[in-house]
């Protein structure tokens, strides 16, 4: 299982969002919420450009690169007061871990960033869920592009057949998909249309390993021939 970290099993997306709004504010104008949807799971330098755009400010690459680095330390800041999980999250990682099913967190944050809401996870649950960790930085290419689901299948010794991707954003959809996982999608912040492979829901409460079970012969009758 391979799950999403912000917004999938912490509540951490609504902090690099309040991160991004004082940015905007810092550079004279106000970030719409439709700028702010459009950011989630991507890059940075994605993440950037529409905010850019949205406020109609052209920066140079050094300030794009500044600007960023500006959200992540105050991101970093906002989550050294604490992580808040997802409803069902906890739940749904002990069930899984119970269950001896292999587990990967694949995150388009980068480690320094990812480590202080891991060791928040770590903490609550009192183990460590995840057999492995790919972060944002140590990948050749990020969300929506399918490399860093590839690269924890990789690592963990699994077919994408076998596996089934926890995500909340489209980009993130995206990569599952194109990676050849089944995907459960649990969006909060931005809307996602339903497509073959994709399994739906309001949230994680609910959710354990027969449900996720249950999104594998989904996208199995999915990708069956006509």
């Amino acid at each position: 299982m391979l799950f999403d970290m912000d917004g999938t099993l912490v509540e951490t997306e609504q902090l690099w969002g309040d991160a991004m709004f004082e940015l905007a504010a810092r550079l004279g104008g106000r970030m719409s919420d439709e700028a702010r949807a459009a950011t989630v799971g991507t890059s940075m330098r994605t993440a950037m450009g529409i905010l850019h755009a949205d406020l109609g400010v052209v920066r140079s690459e050094a300030e794009l690169q500044a600007d960023a680095a500006w959200v992540e330390s105050r991101t970093a800041e906002l989550m050294a007061d604490g992580v808040a999980w997802r409803p069902g999250a906890p739940e749904l990682l002990r069930s899984v871990r119970s269950a001896g099913l292999a587990t990967a967190l694949v995150t388009t944050t980068p480690r320094r960033l990812a480590e202080i809401v891991l060791r928040s996870i770590r903490d609550g649950l009192g183990e460590d869920p995840f057999d492995i960790t790919v972060c944002g930085d140590e990948v050749p290419a990020r969300k929506p592009d399918p490399a860093p689901y590839l690269q924890a299948m990789d690592a963990l010794g699994v077919e994408p057949g076998e596996c089934v991707v926890i995500e909340d954003s489209q980009a993130g959809i995206t990569a599952g998909l194109a990676a050849g996982a089944a995907v459960l999608g649990v969006p909060a912040v931005q809307a996602v249309a339903a497509e073959p492979g994709l399994t739906l829901r309001d949230g994680l409460v609910g959710v354990g390993p027969a449900e996720l079970t249950s999104v594998l012969a989904d996208r199995a009758l999915a990708d069956a021939p006509a």
